[in-house]
């Protein structure tokens, strides 16, 4: 398991879908909670966002797959300490159960650039287009 402080931040937003995918498939709920600010949103499901405790209970139901994401961007929109990330990203394999896992999607995120010059999600929309 990766300590949640070896992964580095990005300092360039374009990279941030990278660093969500390495701190999601590392398996530590740490590391992935540092992608996001305090008070992000999280939208598990069309229509449904969730914040807070039941956002990191949401990451880890994904993140408990135990299978990789792997993330393409499409588009990176910046303005000042806000981007728009237009990211495909899929999940595939076997569930620890046995069941087959084949999830996909376009995410359209909102990051921020904080005071220490590293990009963290606002919003993490997985499955925006839906």
């Amino acid at each position: 398991m990766t300590h949640p402080d070896t992964l580095p931040l990005a300092t360039d937003p374009a990279q941030h879908p990278a660093v969500f995918a390495a701190a999601f498939n590392s398996g530590d709920p740490d590391a992935l909670a540092r992608v996001y600010e305090p008070g992000a949103v999280f939208v598990p499901g069309p229509g449904r966002a969730v914040y807070g405790p039941e956002l990191a209970r949401a990451s880890a139901e994904f993140q408990g797959l135990g299978l990789p994401i792997t993330v393409r961007p499409r588009h990176t929109y910046v303005a000042d300490d806000l981007a728009l990330l237009i990211v495909d990203w899929s999940i595939d394999g076997t569930a620890p159960d046995g069941a087959p896992v084949h999830l996909t999607g376009t995410a359209t995120d909102v990051a921020r650039r904080g005071p220490d010059g590293r990009w963290r999600y606002v919003i993490d929309n997985p499955f925006g287009t839906a």
